[in-house]
């Protein structure tokens, strides 16, 4: 299947890099030369993943993730939800943080591997649509219908009302890896929420009661946010 990517990057010769690498794998890459740039073609065009560098002329990267998270522009159907991976020459742990914060996804550090920046992508595209064997979501024990929103836990059917339930499949998707509340709260009450965060507790606390004894896969990360582990990654 072929995806569509943006990429944000004012170097020309990375841009060519990558957009020959990619197109080689059969997607379509449309590179922008700054933030301005991009989301005026993200105003016309829907694309599956955006490829973000934080350091450019007219509007960095930092802020063209918080206006896609924030606002839902009107050429992209589901724009605040695209996957966004920053392409940075920064390793520093509180721009990383600072940038799971406005929404971002994962970073790739230059110098990097155009394997696995790819990999990453395809993987993030994938968890991003729940494309899955025979549209299903496994998680050990558990399985999602996804076409239905049915739920299973060692085959008996559990009911769960649609916000645990999209909680249950945003873990999945993201199995095994730390969500921070912050990312929970924009995903889901979106970016401008200014209600008691305490109502992700409530359903938090919802959600595990209906997984009952597989409640266990979903841990609190004390003072950050959660994580759903597996033992088996079948993605």
């Amino acid at each position: 299947m072929a995806y569509k990517i943006l990429l944000v990057e004012d170097e020309k010769r990375m841009q060519e890099i990558i957009k020959d690498y990619f197109e080689i794998k059969e997607c379509e890459v449309v590179c922008a030369n700054d933030g301005i740039e991009a989301l005026e073609v993200m105003e016309s065009e829907s694309f599956d993943l955006v490829l973000l560098d934080i350091m450019m002329p007219k509007l960095d990267g930092f802020s063209v993730c918080e206006r896609i998270r924030k606002e839902k522009l009107e050429g992209s159907l589901n724009s605040s939800d695209i996957p966004i991976i920053f392409i940075t020459a920064k390793s520093d742990e509180d721009d990383n943080l600072y940038g799971y914060k406005l929404g971002a996804d994962d970073y790739i550090t230059k110098p990097f591997s155009l394997k696995v920046l790819y990999a990453k992508c395809i993987s993030l595209i994938k968890r991003s649509k729940g494309i899955m064997l025979e549209d299903k979501l496994y998680a050990d024990e558990i399985c999602l219908e996804c076409k239905t929103h049915r739920v299973y836990v060692d085959n008996e059917e559990i009911s769960l009302p649609k916000m645990e339930y999209d909680l249950l499949y945003y873990f999945i998707v993201n199995k095994n890896r730390i969500i921070e509340r912050e990312q929970l709260l924009i995903k889901f009450w979106g970016y401008d929420f200014d209600g008691n965060d305490r109502v992700l507790d409530t359903h938090i606390k919802k959600l595990r009661r209906a997984l009952g004894e597989s409640a266990h896969h979903l841990h609190t990360i004390i003072k950050v946010g959660y994580k759903f582990e597996v033992r088996k990654d079948e993605n």
